[in-house]
Order: C-alpha cells, then structure tokens, then sequence
C-alpha cells in the first residue's frame, strides 16, 4: 500500500457522539467508519478480496445513514449502493458506486468472480475500491454537517 488513504485525523472527525442523529443512523455512520478501518487494514494485509467487500460496506452503510438523516425514514433494503446513491441524487458519485457495487457479491463468491476471489485481486485494485470508499464517506459526512 502506498500511504493511508485519508489524511491523519480524518476518521476521528467522524467518531464524535453525534447527539443529533437518530440512533439507527448513529449505528450505520459509526459501523461504516469501522468497515472502512477494516479495508484499510485489510489492504495492508493484502487481502485484497476482502478489503475491497469492506470498501463497498462501507459506502453502504455510510449511504444508508445518509438517507435516514436526510429522508428522516429507513432506506430501502437493499446492498446496491447504485440505487441508494440515485435515491440521493448523488450524481457527482454514480461513478464510483457504480464500480464498487458488484463487490458486494463478486468479491466474495467464486461462481460470481469467475473464480477464487482470493486469487482475482491485487493491490491495485483494492486501493481503487478504498478510493471509491473515501470518496462517499466525505460526501455522506458533508451532506449530513459532520
């Protein structure tokens, strides 16, 4: 891995007690941020595979508790982040949801990869993923006033 991916400091912005959000969003936001430490580490570890699951779980939740600060209902149940980031009209990122939307089953099933996930990553793309995921992160933190 070439460096962190988010400047030092940047996660803990976010593990702050927010005392206005509601508790379900509370959850989401703060288990996105764990999900997104565990595709760093991940990545470190070279588990590609898996870092880049992580990086898709954590845009999820990281969109879903957007949607519920914002709509003030549950999203829908769902893992296509695609659809979520649509929901929100977050068209500056339909980019990268786009990308990191098959990694929710790809990255974990060998008839979906084409086969064994574990041997179909690489650095690279991992970090790609990581990216894709800090990106969502920063825009569901700035569309919520974080």
């Amino acid at each position: 891995m070439k460096g962190r991916i988010l400047p030092d400091g940047f996660m803990r912005c976010f593990s702050l007690p927010y005392t206005r959000m509601r508790e379900e969003t509370r959850r989401l936001w703060e288990q996105a941020l764990e999900d997104f430490k565990t595709a760093e580490i991940l990545l470190r570890e070279k588990r590609y595979y898996a870092s880049a699951f992580f990086s898709h779980q954590a845009a999820e939740k990281a969109l879903k508790a957007t949607y519920i600060h914002l709509k003030k209902e549950l999203p829908p149940r769902t893992h296509n982040i695609v659809m979520l980031g649509k929901l929100l009209e977050l068209e500056d990122l339909i980019e990268d949801l786009m990308e990191l939307n098959p990694e929710y089953t790809i990255s974990r099933y060998p008839d979906a990869a084409n086969g064994v996930p574990a041997q179909m990553y690489n650095e690279a793309m991992a970090e790609r993923q990581l990216e894709r995921a800090s990106r969502v992160i920063r825009k569901c933190r700035e569309l919520m006033g974080l």
